[in-house]
């Protein structure tokens, strides 16, 4: 099979796609459609056992009767199937079209002034009404990145601020706290007006799942974000959700939600959820299984070091000369393989790179071709 360019093609995207967002460039900005379909992508975040066969087989045999029509208006149906498997009151969710419309929502509708570690997700600061919103509570290199929560509460504190973030579990770290150590901060944190805290990758993280859904009643300043991409594996479909106790605020972001925001299949997708949700569980649990092995396998390979995670994906640091644009480079041109450089992350080097689990067949491939490719 011929190689899919030459080896300047992570040079030659950065000057036109990877510097212009904190985001990786998608398969298909890369080297179109169709060769994309022969490159296994490691960058972006997606269950790879979820929707099912079945579900794919329904989805297809309503594809084109779905593309005809208009989607519901009204978002209470969608609100209620979702609301049937995470055991929430309905009233109480909001669904957009993926979680970054929600983050653009709250940050121009909720935010000021913002308490954001970094590096993150740069969709939390990149949408803000201005930048200079955001008030980046850099993390340390030296400790691998890791966010130690009452310090950087006593940070918020003295800065004066009244709204923070956190990604649990962390991205692109993959650090994971606890139920109990994030009730422990919510309760410390009831003098903020609102934290945010981002679960996307929440239900990749255990068994029982550890998120904080069941208990956001308790805290009216908590707004909670989460991404369908990730843990449905429909990225797509653009699906995410806020979840609050606090109707004011949820009401306050529903006034500027379009019209139509959820398209037609998404909808469709999300009525098939109550039906399904014994599968996605053990779809979930499989991933689960399949991250653990991944990160035991690059744990035992020499010439990086490797983050624990709590997520789908692993993080792992390049020790040597090599940069993380070249090992991409390596990895897409010699192996077809894509994964995520993350040097364009605000507060990261240039030596990270982030995987996420595509299944253990797939996750094996990666793990030859990086003991290939560090030698």
């Amino acid at each position: 099979m011929e190689p899919v360019r030459s080896k300047t093609v992570p040079t030659d995207l950065r000057k036109h796609l990877f510097y212009e967002t904190s985001h990786s460039p998608s398969l298909a900005d890369l080297v179109g459609y169709e060769k994309a379909k022969d490159i296994i992508d490691f960058c972006f975040i997606a269950n790879p056992y979820y929707p099912t066969p079945e579900m794919l087989d329904d989805l297809k045999e309503n594809f084109p009767n779905l593309i005809k029509s208009y989607p519901s208006s009204n978002p209470a149906t969608s609100q209620k199937n979702l609301a049937t498997v995470l055991h929430v009151n309905p009233d109480n969710l909001i669904i957009g079209n993926g979680a970054t419309e929600l983050i653009v929502l709250i940050n121009t509708t909720l935010i000021d002034r913002i308490a954001v570690p970094i590096p993150t997700f740069g969709e939390y600061i990149e949408k803000l009404k201005d930048q200079r919103d955001a008030e980046l509570y850099a993390l340390k290199p030296e400790e691998n990145y890791k966010l130690h929560l009452v310090e950087y509460l006593a940070w918020v504190h003295r800065r004066g601020l009244k709204a923070l973030l956190i990604i649990n579990p962390g991205n692109p770290t993959g650090q994971l706290f606890s139920l109990e150590e994030m009730i422990d901060f919510l309760q410390r944190a009831k003098d903020m007006e609102l934290v945010i805290v981002d679960e996307s990758f929440v239900d990749f993280a255990g068994d029982p799942i550890p998120s904080l859904l069941q208990v956001a009643d308790r805290f009216s300043n908590l707004l909670l974000v989460r991404s369908m991409s990730k843990h449905c594996g429909v990225p797509g479909l653009r699906l995410g959700y806020c979840y609050s106790g606090n109707l004011f605020v949820l009401n306050r972001m529903r006034q500027f939600i379009p019209t139509w925001n959820v398209n037609t299949l998404a909808q469709y997708f999300l009525s098939l959820l109550p039906s399904t949700d014994s599968a996605y569980h053990e779809a979930r649990r499989r991933l689960i299984a399949d991250v653990r092995w991944l990160f035991t396998a690059l744990q035992g390979m020499s010439g990086i070091d490797v983050y624990p995670t709590g997520a789908n994906f692993v993080l792992f640091k390049i020790n040597g000369a090599m940069t993380s644009a070249e090992l991409q480079g390596i990895l897409l041109n010699e192996h077809r393989m894509y994964v995520r450089d993350c040097s364009n992350k605000i507060g990261m080097d240039n030596f990270h790179i982030r995987v996420a689990s595509q299944g253990r067949e797939k996750d094996t491939k990666l793990v030859e071709a990086l003991q290939r490719s560090l030698r």
